[in-house]
């Protein structure tokens, strides 16, 4: 079992923290007319990648203290001149300070995600899926895995509570563009008879495999695809030295649920705090 301490929490939104932050910084390299951000907040990122986009958000505060008052009044009013709503990801074992304060400036509690985690000392052996084979993404196939990528997000599973969020094609697509240059980026894809029919990715950061945007197409699930996608990138972290894999899930849906399968036990809980 992995016990959550502060320390490691600590380390995984500093990991989530680094690849919202270096994603943005990707979108803004390939639309520079895009108006984007980062701003740092208390240890956090506040990032703003477009219309949309699932990274206007701020994460990774709380394990510094509460920002300033003054800071996070500056950030608000960043996001309200792009019409944007405030997000705020917050870790259960964040400082109770920083929701103390989001609450006081009128936030609202939007809904919540699982950090789930896994140690990777026995993951450097292959998990085969029969018929099933995973590639890692060349540049040839990365429109496929983006489009591929995107009609999963837009047909979600409906297996358990429904997700705070909900996205375009547009505000979807871009980022995805874009996140082939984020550092430690790779992306999967998994065949099913030489049909591309699942996409996955992972970001890898101080030792820290991240595990992030992977579906499979509606027509093709309850076939293993994304055990397949989870076990490749499993044993591929593992072969580079990472000793800790993370995925971020919405409480009770599938994906939990086939995480938890292959080993994965609950971290934390974020509350994901909303101001208009």
């Amino acid at each position: 079992m992995i016990f959550t301490t502060l320390s490691l929490a600590a380390r995984v939104e500093a990991a989530e923290r680094s690849f919202t932050e270096a994603w943005t910084n990707a979108v803004g390299r390939l639309q520079p007319a895009v108006d984007t951000f980062t701003v740092e907040l208390a240890g956090g990122i506040a990032c703003y990648a477009g219309p949309g986009s699932p990274l206007n958000k701020i994460c990774g505060m709380g394990f510094h203290g509460a920002p300033p008052e003054s800071d996070l009044s500056g950030v608000e009013r960043r996001f309200f001149e792009r019409n944007c709503p405030v997000q705020v990801e917050v870790a259960h074992l964040a400082d109770p300070e920083v929701g103390k304060q989001l609450v006081r400036r009128g936030y609202m509690i939007g809904g919540f995600e699982n950090v789930l985690g896994k140690c990777l000392r026995d993951e450097a052996s292959i998990h085969e899926i029969d018929g099933i084979e995973v590639r890692t993404c060349s540049p040839a196939d990365l429109l496929s895995w983006v489009n591929l990528l995107v009609e999963g997000i837009l047909a979600p599973d409906t297996d358990g509570l429904a997700s705070h969020e909900a996205f375009d094609r547009v505000g979807l697509e871009t980022p995805l563009r874009a996140i082939v240059s984020v550092p430690g980026w790779v992306g999967y894809a998994a065949y099913l008879d030489e049909e591309m029919v699942g996409a996955g990715s992972m970001r890898v950061y101080e030792g820290v495999c991240h595990l992030c945007g992977a579906a499979t197409l509606s027509a093709h699930r309850r076939r293993g695809v994304q055990t397949a996608l989870l076990n490749a990138r499993l044993r591929d972290a593992a072969r580079s030295g990472c000793d800790l894999a993370v995925v971020t899930t919405q409480p009770g849906s599938k994906s939990h649920q086939n995480v938890q399968r292959r080993g994965f036990e609950i971290l934390y809980t974020r509350a994901v705090f909303t101001k208009s």
